[in-house]
């Protein structure tokens, strides 16, 4: 991977807060459906594939979703580069990627996965490999099978904020931007020994 200027935006979010209501993945799924209407999460031929995954542990919920390693495992093993950073991102490239899970195993958070790939709300099909078509019992099945691609959470990249962050009602989850996020927490402590220093000149 390329070194780059400032360390990549990723989402958290607050256990404390989360009631489960999954609206964060209706809203991913929703953005990411190409051809699907604004109104529209998902059809009979292009079912709902949220790039997060809401998890309950006991009591707690909590989303799974990419944290855009700075070192990122997923883009390190993938043999084709389908996955690299832009702007801040750890991004797939979901035509040069051909399916082969090194990046789902690479993954620490289990944060990726395989889904099969739509357009328009048609499945995208793909020739058959050379061993699966020499394996085939001929007049059976044809020549084609539906395309598989990793799928993960690309911070709603173009947008200017992640669709489960504006969606969850709870305001569960956050985008943390690291160049921001320590301006602030620089800014609070500049504050903070400011009013120390005029208790001590009092």
């Amino acid at each position: 991977m390329k070194k780059k200027q400032s360390l990549n935006s990723f989402v958290v979010a607050d256990s404390t807060r989360c009631i489960g209501c999954r609206i964060c993945e209706i809203a991913c799924s929703q953005v990411h459906s190409q051809g699907n209407r604004p109104l529209t999460v998902g059809s009979m031929m292009s079912p709902i594939q949220p790039r997060l995954h809401l998890v309950r542990y006991h009591e707690a919920y909590v989303p799974v979703q990419c944290r855009h390693c700075e070192d990122a495992p997923c883009a390190n093993v993938c043999q084709v580069e389908a996955i690299s950073q832009r702007d801040g991102v750890i991004f797939v490239d979901e035509e040069k990627c051909m399916g082969c899970k090194t990046c789902m195993l690479a993954c620490p958070f289990g944060a990726m996965e395989l889904v099969p790939l739509f357009r328009n709300g048609h499945a995208v099909m793909q020739h058959l490999s050379l061993c699966e078509d020499d394996c085939s019992i001929s007049g059976l099945h044809n020549r084609y099978k539906q395309r598989l691609v990793a799928n993960k959470c690309d911070l709603c990249i173009g947008e200017e904020q992640p669709a489960c962050v504006l969606n969850c009602p709870q305001q569960a989850l956050q985008l943390v931007v690291p160049r921001e996020h320590r301006a602030h927490r620089m800014q609070a402590a500049a504050l903070s020994l400011a009013a120390v220093g005029r208790n001590y000149s009092v």
